[in-house]
């Protein structure tokens, strides 16, 4: 992968922004998603942040190496705190991190998204976090999609600005991955199922009143995929 060849799963974020959109790429590690979508000439600005040391170090090399310097700046900062309010970022992209690092990311900076309306998440696990975070701060699941790359199953949920209502299956499984039934969906459900029902048989071996109910919540949440499977 480079910045001029993405991975399936970053190209695939790459689908969903708009074009001359100014982007924030947060946790943008060696900044090849910013850096594709200059020189596919799908945004002309971008900010790419990044709170380590190391990737924030190569992402600054890497946009030097494609001399995207007048195009991209890159920035130090934990978060959505790389954000001003005069870069009139419209979309953030969050890829590479679990759902619930991601849903903290953007609690923790949701000032800073005062003219952002769209947002472009790929949380490599447990989606549910930001689904339960955009009902809790007025976005709506715009799209989904489920996807396999190298062995690991990756979601990428975009979000626009507006409420929505999910059941509590919906929060789990995602109300259009849960229409779609995708080969890949079930794969991911099927393999969660069978590790569930693992923990559930060896939790069934241990008394204890905690422990059963970690295992009546297991059930629960078994029962709520199978009705989707």
């Amino acid at each position: 992968m480079n910045a001029k060849k993405l991975s399936e799963r970053l190209r695939t974020v790459a689908s969903f922004v708009r074009e001359n959109t100014i982007l924030a790429d947060i946790g943008s590690d060696h900044a090849y998603l910013p850096c594709y979508l200059v020189h596919e000439g799908i945004i002309s600005k971008a900010i790419a942040g990044e709170v380590v040391k190391g990737p924030f170090e190569s992402a600054q090399k890497q946009v030097i190496s494609e001399g995207l310097q007048e195009n991209i700046e890159v920035r130090f900062g934990n978060g959505l705190e790389v954000i001003s309010e005069g870069d009139n970022v419209q979309t953030v992209t969050i890829a590479g991190m679990g759902g619930p690092l991601i849903a903290s990311i953007l609690e923790s900076g949701k000032e800073k998204l005062f003219k952002v309306d769209t947002l472009i998440l790929q949380p490599n696990i447990h989606a549910k976090a930001i689904r339960e975070w955009a009902i809790q701060e007025q976005w709506k699941i715009e799209q989904e999609v489920i996807l396999e790359e190298h062995d690991k199953i990756y979601e990428i949920l975009v979000l626009k600005k507006g409420s929505m209502k999910l059941s509590e299956k919906e929060l789990l499984v995602g109300p259009i991955l849960s229409k779609e039934k995708s080969p890949v969906y079930q794969k991911k459900w099927s393999n969660e199922l069978n590790e569930w029902q693992r923990i559930v048989n060896e939790l069934s071996k241990i008394p204890g009143t905690e422990v059963q109910q970690k295992k009546q919540e297991i059930e629960s949440k078994i029962a709520l995929v199978k009705e989707t499977l």
